[in-house]
């Protein structure tokens, strides 16, 4: 199977982007993955492998899960069905996977930055080659990267930005008539012809030059470029992200630029797939599906998943208590806030990739005496901290922040871990820290939240499903501070924190089994400690520790700071690491915090 595209004539760029296509569908139907975006971004890398020698030019993708076509290219064609498996392929690019991923993009908005400063590095060294970065899915919605574009377009540093516009995410650009002028834009004739009118215009007349000026104004008002020509970076666009011709076309003109130049192509989500071609979340991030029907092959759940629970619960008070509002970062369906949105759009927004403005926006509305809710990824929090601290935590300001996908997270693998945010948010002075053990806590979680004033709170739960099973242990309300002693008989303690108390009852249950009587309590909250624990604690010979987070920061040196000794406390929290991808069971196991390893640990 040829795959070389570097070079090759657009009847051969065609079937390979028809191979690309094929062997995406195949794996991600059988795997799961991101797949509307990678299908979307086909020809696009078709074009900058065609155009830009990969040994010499560096490719830069943000966000990457756009870029498993640029993975097949680059001799992982075979291995793509090992996709997001333990020990296969990364979700994302990945530079410990391939000389080809020049860098590590699981969260968005990165490449403009890192691009500016490989071309730095290059103009240092003396380099002839230009990065080349690849931006979509709604990156341009994040500071950072205006914070590029605003040094790239003073300082002048060849670059080549292709912007995969897959949901007119820049500006629609105004009927045929500038579809057509973009066109027209992107042509080499129309780019030559430029540049000798600017070269004839510097011995006119300064009123020459001024009406030239204004007639070129008139024509980019009319384009979505203007705004990044008064940026200074030259633009190229409109073009059909699906056009070979017009794609390689317009990589060429920006090979040959030494100045920065965006090219605005745009691009279907699902392009090939027609039942996923479109604005359709789901299709977004999949997990395995029939590839006739598009019917998901798992089983539907027997319970409510945390994310579901945390969005019905607050669609109830939301609708008795208009002083409710709420905030995500671009991932409306993936927190659960798609519904509060499009039944109360004046008082919930999804403000796109800005966690940051998110934070600060929610801090400005609980000084107003609203009930603001953040509802964000834990990875995607830690973009946020100075807001946390600065804009929330200082004045004290009641912000609850409900923190998904907190610990394990699977397939996404290290860039997504949600191993941090006890860590991080522990140090803030007035944060109130929590988290529940199973969907009926974690209403109760939510009502304590809605209900805190004096100071943020935070609530942290897993993704997919708790480990304790509902009913289990009957639900309490909470009360700021208390602990719950779920039972207290036993010769040794289990701790379990949030789903960590899932993981202790299921270690317990083996370890009773082998004759060995444990009692298990349920920390409830992280920040205050209960001032009772120590008196509970010193009654066990030993503690154990579980919590889905780091040891570092963590709950058992939260607990060894409170009760400064005369305790044996030992933590099964997670080591010092970045816990690769692949299904979290799998994970699990390999940083050995899974239920029959803790429970031979404690045997031994």
């Amino acid at each position: 199977m040829d795959l070389e595209v570097y070079q090759r004539d657009l009847p051969h760029l065609e079937r390979v982007c028809a191979q690309l296509r094929e062997r995406i569908l195949e794996v991600v139907s059988a795997h799961g993955g991101h797949l509307s975006s990678s299908l979307g971004a086909i020809e696009l890398i078709v074009g900058l492998h065609n155009v830009f020698d990969k040994d010499k030019h560096p490719f830069i993708f943000d966000t990457s899960h756009q870029a498993y076509a640029h993975k097949l290219l680059t001799g992982r064609f075979e291995s793509f069905s090992t996709l997001r498996q333990m020990g296969g392929l990364s979700g994302f690019v990945r530079p410990s996977e391939s000389p080809y991923d020049y860098f590590i993009a699981g969260h968005s908005s990165t490449a403009i930055s890192v691009g500016v400063g490989v071309a730095k590095a290059y103009a240092l060294q003396g380099k002839a080659e230009v990065p080349v970065v690849m931006v979509g899915d709604g990156s341009l919605s994040a500071g950072l990267a205006y914070e590029a574009l605003d040094e790239l377009g003073d300082r002048k540093y060849p670059l080549v930005i292709l912007l995969n516009d897959n949901e007119m995410s820049i500006a629609k650009p105004i009927g045929a008539i500038s579809n057509a002028l973009s066109q027209l834009m992107a042509r080499p004739l129309y780019q030559s012809f430029r540049e000798r009118i600017k070269n004839i215009l510097k011995s006119m007349p300064e009123g020459v030059n001024y009406l030239a000026n204004r007639f070129e104004e008139s024509l980019k008002l009319i384009t979505p470029g203007i705004f990044f020509e008064e940026l200074g970076i030259s633009y190229l666009g409109p073009i059909d992200g699906h056009d070979l011709e017009a794609i390689t076309q317009a990589l060429k003109i920006a090979k040959d630029t030494k100045t920065p130049l965006l090219i605005h192509a745009q691009t279907t989500k699902g392009k090939g797939y027609k039942m996923a071609e479109g604005k359709y979340e789901k299709w977004h991030g999949v997990g395995p599906f029939d590839l006739e029907t598009g019917q998901s092959l798992k089983s539907a759940p027997k319970v409510a998943n945390p994310t579901q629970v945390y969005s019905n619960t607050l669609f109830e008070l939301a609708s008795r208590d208009d002083k409710i509002v709420g905030v995500t970062a671009a991932m409306p369906g993936g927190t659960g806030l798609g519904k509060l949105i499009d039944s109360y759009p004046t008082r919930f927004w999804d403000v796109g990739i800005a966690e940051q403005h998110a934070v600060t926006s929610m801090a400005a509305l609980a000084k107003e005496g609203f009930k603001p809710f953040v509802s964000i990824y834990s990875t995607f929090l830690q973009r946020a901290f100075d807001q946390i601290v600065h804009d929330v935590g200082i004045m004290s300001l009641p912000v609850k922040f409900a923190i998904d996908r907190a610990g394990i997270v699977g397939e996404d693998g290290e860039t997504h871990q949600g191993l941090l945010d006890i860590a991080y948010l522990r140090p803030i002075p007035n944060m109130t820290l929590l988290a529940p053990r199973d969907n009926a806590t974690l209403q109760n979680a939510i009502h304590f939240a809605k209900e805190h004033t004096t100071g943020p709170c935070a609530f942290r739960y897993p993704r997919g499903a708790f480990l304790l099973e509902e009913g289990v242990f009957a639900p309490t309300p909470y009360t700021l501070g208390k602990c719950a002693l779920l039972k207290p008989e036993g010769d040794i303690l289990f701790v379990g924190y949030g789903n960590g108390v899932g993981r202790a009852h299921q270690t317990l249950k083996l370890v009773e089994d082998k004759g060995l009587k444990v009692a298990l309590l349920d920390l409830c909250f992280l920040k205050p400690l209960d001032s009772a624990l120590k008196e509970i604690l010193p009654r066990y010979s030993k503690i154990y520790v579980f919590s889905d987070s780091y040891l570092m920061g963590g709950v058992a040196s939260a607990l060894l700071e409170f009760l400064g000794g005369g305790v044996s406390i030992e933590s099964f929290e997670v080591a010092d690491c970045y816990p690769a991808h692949g299904k979290s069971s799998l994970v699990e196991q390999a940083l050995q915090i899974d239920p029959p390893t803790l429970a031979k640990r404690v045997l031994a």
